[in-house]
């Protein structure tokens, strides 16, 4: 193999691939992106940068940004390589590469988040967007509402000039722009969660109201929350990633492998204005909602169906998960029998076509996706995208056999160790909590479910809590293969779709 060309602005006429045609140093910030995650690299990002390639947009490239000291390490990979990065296409007939380039600094990672408040307090920037994972926005399980009493919030409550958090900084930057004349930013974000731009209005204006109820107001007036729906599969990348890189000849410390389909349904809301993201296939809609329902139910609810058995298993990707043919015909038929019919079409997509389409996104062995990825933070995932179809499941009198193993699938993969004895490593916020539970509950399954912060009232159905208490004790006796085969053989005269 020839040498390979270090990813950078002075290398990119050297590369092989499809790269930025547009000026780079022409290029104005609009947008601060708070978590810059391989997700947002292959995603909002690339959007932008397709904008870019047609010769607009160029006053919208995006700042990154970072709150958590574990930020620091992409910071300083993206800008040793001046904020580039591959995007590799795993397709399953072809892969491809090409450079993105609509990223133009990353931040540094302040303790008092000082550079970030002064970014975004810039008049400049007209978004503030965020990746910062599904449980991270400080909401009740329970309740659903805002949680002051965590400890990020408190130290914010009582430091809102030099804040732990993300929103507190927002929160921040806000007052100084209200205070300097300046008109405020929409804030958006493009995380997995049902209502993804209210639940963002919730904590900041909460949080602006713990010390500041005018400025509370004034945002609350002001600052537009557009909801989205985003989907991409975008593995983390390790050392087979950086190959991969190498393979097009290219060193990048930041490379990121990702599906073909892309998809990004939004709220037409934003207080500042916006770059035209229609126009290179983003779908602005009144009816969010409908998309995300479907998308965060089959998909995201149906990663969980997937990599609980998987872990328990051995298995270590989705992939090898959909190529298991008791996971694969359980994921199918929950899908079909309890999770699609709590789902709505949305234009050109009926429930049943989307279950078809992630089936096969699923099987591309070329997308290395590891069930340990997928499996994590199983306390937010399974609140917020399998816990809500068994709720309606049991509004409507209908199924939940199969939900009720998922739950039983995570109780055992829970407890620590897989079927061939090895380890599972800590893998959720709560681990030590789910560990203990989980334990008590190989030998009275119902501890399993008197956990109110995750079940609530659940375990107080009948239906659910009888199905869930059959479920567990034969995991753990006879195997969880043995449980899937008894699902799947069970009532095979189940209509389809």
């Amino acid at each position: 193999m020839d040498e390979l060309i270090p990813l950078s602005d002075a290398t990119l006429d050297r590369l092989n691939v499809a790269r930025p045609r547009y000026d780079r140093t022409g290029l104005t910030p609009g947008i601060v992106h708070i978590g810059v995650g391989n997700f947002h690299r292959a995603h909002q990002a690339w959007y932008l940068h397709r904008l870019m390639q047609v010769g607009i947009a160029q006053d919208w490239a995006i700042i990154g940004a970072g709150v958590r000291p574990y930020d620091a390490e992409m910071r300083e990979k993206l800008r040793a390589q001046d904020c580039l990065t591959t995007l590799i296409t795993l397709d399953p007939d072809q892969v491809s590469a090409e450079v993105v380039g609509s990223m133009i600094d990353y931040l540094p990672i302040q303790e008092n988040n000082a550079a970030l408040i002064r970014a975004m307090a810039n008049p400049a920037i007209r978004i503030v967007a965020m990746t910062v994972t599904e449980s991270g926005y400080y909401v009740d399980p329970i309740t659903g509402g805002f949680d002051a009493a965590h400890p990020d919030i408190k130290f914010d409550a009582a430091n809102p000039a030099s804040p732990r958090t993300a929103f507190g900084a927002i929160v921040a930057a806000l007052r100084l722009r209200r205070e300097a004349g300046i008109g405020p930013f929409t804030g958006m974000s493009c995380d997995n969660l049902q209502g993804n731009g209210a639940i963002l209005r919730q904590t900041v204006i909460s949080l602006a109201r713990l010390t500041d109820p005018d400025l509370a107001d004034w945002i609350a007036a002001n600052v537009s929350f557009p909801n989205s729906m985003v989907d991409c599969i975008a593995p983390a990348t390790g050392p087979k990633e950086l190959a991969l890189a190498h393979e097009f000849g290219i060193r990048d410390a930041a490379v990121v492998t990702h599906e073909r389909f892309r998809q990004w349904v939004i709220e037409d809301d934003f207080c500042a204005g916006r770059p035209d993201w229609d126009q290179v296939g983003a779908t602005f809609s009144d009816d969010v909602h409908a998309y995300e329902t479907m998308k965060i139910r089959i998909l995201n609810a149906g990663h969980q169906v997937l990599a609980n058995a998987g872990e328990i298993l051995g298995i270590e990707t989705i992939s090898g998960c959909m190529a298991h043919p008791l996971i694969r015909a359980f994921f199918a038929k929950v899908q079909r029998t309890e999770i699609a019919p709590t789902v709505a079409p949305v234009p050109d997509k009926t429930p049943a076509e989307y279950v078809e389409l992630i089936e096969t996104r699923f099987a591309n062995p070329r997308i290395v996706d590891t069930t340990r990825r997928v499996a994590f933070d199983g306390s937010a995932r399974h609140t917020g995208f399998v816990l809500p179809i068994l709720r309606d499941q049991l509004a409507a009198g209908n199924p939940v056999d199969g939900l009720a193993l998922a739950e039983a699938l995570w109780a055992r993969m829970c407890a620590g160790t897989r079927e061939n004895g090895t380890r599972i490593a800590e893998n959720d916020p709560c681990w030590s909590d789910l560990v203990k539970a989980a334990q008590a509950a190989r030998e009275r399954p119902a501890a399993w479910l008197e956990q109110p912060r995750i079940y609530g009232d659940l375990a107080q159905s009948p239906r659910f809590a009888d199905a869930f208490c059959r479920w567990l004790p034969q995991i753990w006796s006879d195997g969880c293969e043995a449980a899937l085969t008894e699902y799947c053989q069970a009532d095979r005269s189940h209509a389809e779709l």
